[in-house]
């Protein structure tokens, strides 16, 4: 009970800080169930999706809401991301026990992504393109990211949504997008983990009951962060991914080298 309470703080904290930008936090979350509640590889992995399905609802309820979920960015996200997960599923218990090499290559993508953005944000007004990137690009993206996810146990909004809004889309536009992907992608995951697990010895589904705490913590904080993100003015918000981008890369140079 004690440790899925602390589950339950550290889902809800993650998830308040964020979701106003599109970020699920599982990644945050992944290196607190290594270090913290010594959850085991590989099983963190569809824990962490574990924690994606159960607390995505509250987020994209207040940005369905708002009507902030419709256009095609969301779609072309989840036709590129469902099918890349399930193969990055299969990579992780087959071939990719010790994905060294995705943190170093996240590291180097979102490093130079976030400092980016932060430039950006401090020449002056911010003018969001409109459509800087075509869907067919936006979906071999979320292919690629997809095939991350399903290996790392994350549903890919930490790297899409700073690649979009670092090629221009406003934060408004890219967070319920890249939420809506995490949240399908992640349910795709856990389900490509269940089938995977009839034909492998040893245990890969998820640590249950710390996964639900989670997520059922990330499920107040999601909801409570997306009501914020209308308060929040887009250049807080593109701080706020920029710096989170960074934070992020640091995560997995040091996990990486150690």
């Amino acid at each position: 009970m004690e440790r899925d309470l602390l589950g339950f703080v550290a889902g809800f904290v993650i998830a308040t800080i964020t979701s106003p930008v599109g970020v699920s936090g599982a990644v945050f979350l992944l290196p607190v169930q290594l270090s913290v509640f010594n959850v085991p590889n590989p099983q963190v992995t569809p824990t962490n999706l574990l924690y994606n399905v159960l607390s995505g609802p509250g987020a994209l309820f207040r940005y369905a809401r708002r009507g902030q979920l419709r256009g095609p960015l969301a779609r072309s996200l989840v036709i590129g991301s469902a099918p890349g997960v399930v193969i990055g599923a299969v990579l992780r218990v087959y071939v990719a026990d010790d994905p060294t090499v995705f943190k170093l290559l996240a590291a180097a993508v979102l490093a130079p992504t976030g400092l980016f953005i932060l430039r950006s944000t401090r020449r002056g007004p911010i003018r969001p393109a409109k459509a800087p990137l075509s869907p067919r690009s936006v979906t071999l993206a979320a292919l690629g990211v997809g095939v991350a996810g399903g290996i790392y146990g994350i549903g890919g909004g930490s790297i899409l949504g700073p690649i979009l809004v670092g090629s221009g889309m406003a934060v408004t536009v890219v967070a319920p997008a890249a939420l809506a992907s995490t949240f399908v992608t992640s349910i795709v995951g856990v389900a490509t983990f269940a089938v995977l697990q009839l034909n492998v010895t040893g245990s890969i589904a998820p640590d249950w009951s710390l996964g639900v705490a989670c997520g059922l913590g990330g499920l107040c904080g999601g909801y409570l962060g997306a009501s914020l993100q209308p308060r929040m003015p887009e250049t807080l918000l593109r701080t706020l991914l920029g710096l989170l981008a960074l934070g992020l890369a640091v995560v997995y140079v040091v996990q990486a080298v150690t």
